[in-house]
């Protein structure tokens, strides 16, 4: 199968085409045998005139190091889509279904019309689009020139997704853990997908069944009023389930509400409601009990609510080991809120509602370059505490795989060594084979002083800039907000003083290295 990355209206010619095409594939680390790779890869590449634009950091607020704060002060008196991109998390980690540039201009255009799919920025980077927007209307909006989205092929892609089976769900922590970390097996036989180490898996999770029944008991019903989204017809309850988020209180919720309420005084209180922060706290059922006179028709309550998206997980697994499988490291999440246990969508179908054997629908998408190094000598560091660990097995396999003659250092910490050390034997193993060169670990309940892996990082500071010296790569897997921000000041610390550089000398090293690909993070 032959794909092009190039637009047709692209100024080259057939030979240029050729090899950009080849040097992009290749970068990409795509299989032109796989059309669901191609097509993940194919819809979050950047147009020409969009690579150029950041070529000549003509967005100089994508730098996912950068507070919001910053980032807007830097998009001030740009264009609406800018603005709209400088509220994003920077990261271009796909899971909204686009690149940080191509959601602000579909925003911007009226296209995309949900402001909280982005994922690691949250609810900070949802209540800036709304202020950004709110602060621009009535200006002009450029057309957009956002990446389309792919139609599904006849592989499997994000719009195509594979049913898979559930092979195993094991949790990977002991006896009296504060947590509940699964191991996570699915089978991909008969599906033709194929991923590269560093790559995630997008899944489609449904709803708690709890949360979707006491929503229907809220409208007393049993869920079989007829429903369509999309143009696919089904009912209420198959609605809620499997297509709707029910986290967020859209505004489009907000307005049915409103003009569904016959009491003047509910009325006011949903006006309210608007711009008010309780928006951050409530989900939908919360909205229905503190409302209970307010109850619109099924099929129109279904149109306001937001589309259930898919989550990525970093693959845990290099299929050269696994074969027609892939491995996930899934943290359940659940929390009280008002009362109420919260629970992760995707995180509790693994942990509670999904059985082996049973169907859950993924697609692979295709990493922007982390991965290994090419040159299976080059040395390797990793950072990545918690789930963070998932990318780092897998990359410990394909080294393994490929008898990789390459050092490679693992820094892994939780909260507890005794339960919470998240594939012991394997990483035991690892280092008893010679694969593993150094496992540091920082387990931070462990002891009275919390210890993370910045400080292991530290205490190793002389060790850990002779492999950079070396030409080590550095990766990263984990919480954006805080251990990235953490480890990344750790770096810069270390390259100053066992390297002898000013700040500024630093910061040029950290970004060379980053130029040069050695300086890897999948964060969200």
């Amino acid at each position: 199968m032959s794909i092009s990355l190039l637009p047709e209206s692209a100024p080259f010619n057939e030979t240029q085409r050729a090899w950009l095409n080849g040097f992009l594939a290749g970068m990409l680390g795509i299989d032109e045998s796989n059309p669901a790779v191609v097509d993940a890869a194919v819809g979050l590449m950047p147009a020409p005139e969009e690579a150029a634009a950041e070529d000549d950091d003509d967005d100089p607020w994508h730098d996912p190091g950068l507070g919001l704060d910053e980032r807007m002060e830097l998009a001030d008196g740009k264009a609406l889509p800018k603005r709209l991109m400088a509220c994003m998390a920077q990261l271009d980690c796909g899971a909204c279904g686009y690149l940080c540039k191509s959601y602000s201009e579909k925003i911007a255009s009226g296209e995309e019309k949900n402001l909280k799919l982005c994922v690691p920025g949250g609810k900070e980077t949802s209540k800036m689009l709304k202020q950004v927007l709110s602060e621009s209307e009535g200006a002009a909006t450029p057309a957009a020139t956002a990446v389309a989205e792919k139609p599904a092929t006849n592989g499997f892609s994000r719009q195509n997704p594979f049913a898979a089976k559930l092979i195993r769900s094991d949790s990977l922590n002991g006896e009296g853990s504060a947590k509940d970390v699964r191991h996570v097996e699915i089978d991909l036989a008969g599906s033709g997908l194929n991923y590269k180490v560093g790559d995630a898996l997008g899944v489609y999770p449904t709803n708690c069944d709890e949360l979707v029944a006491a929503i229907l008991a809220e409208f007393e019903t049993d869920g079989s009023e007829p429903c369509e989204i999309n143009g696919d017809s089904l009912t209420f309850a198959e609605a809620l389930n499997s297509r709707c988020c029910l986290k967020d209180v859209s505004d489009e919720l907000l307005e049915l509400m409103i003009d569904t309420a016959q009491d003047e005084l509910q009325k006011t209180q949903l006006k309210d409601l608007v711009d008010s922060d309780l928006l951050d706290e409530i989900d939908v059922l919360d909205l229905l009990k503190d409302y209970p006179g307010v109850r619109p028709a099924p099929a129109a309550f279904i149109e306001t609510l937001t589309a259930l998206n898919p989550r990525l997980y970093s693959i845990a697994s290099s299929q050269n080991i696994v074969g027609e499988s892939v491995h996930l490291t899934v943290g359940r999440v659940i929390k009280d809120v008002r009362n109420r246990p919260r629970k992760g969508v995707a995180s509790t179908m693994f942990s509670d509602r999904l059985q082996s054997g049973m169907d859950v629908k993924v697609f692979v998408h295709a990493s922007h370059g982390f991965g290994v190094p090419p040159a299976d000598d080059v040395p390797l560091i990793m950072v990545g505490p918690g789930t963070g660990i998932a990318p780092f097995r897998a990359f410990l396999q394909e080294r393994q795989a490929r008898k990789a003659p390459g050092k490679n250092w693992l820094f892994f910490g939780d909260q507890k060594s005794a339960t919470d050390f998240l594939y012991r034997e394997e990483l035991s193993q690892f280092v008893e084979s010679g694969l593993l060169t150094r496992l540091d670990t920082a387990f931070s309940r462990d002891q009275e002083e919390k210890i993370y892996v910045q400080n292991r990082m530290l205490e190793n500071a002389e060790e850990l800039f002779r492999w950079l010296e070396a030409g080590a790569w550095f990766t990263v897997c984990g919480d954006a907000k805080r251990m990235a921000v953490d480890v990344d000041r750790a770096l810069h610390q270390i390259i100053e003083q066992v390297g002898g550089k000013s700040p500024e000398e630093a910061k040029a090293y950290v970004k060379e290295m980053a130029a040069a690909g050695r300086y890897l993070r999948d964060v969200y």
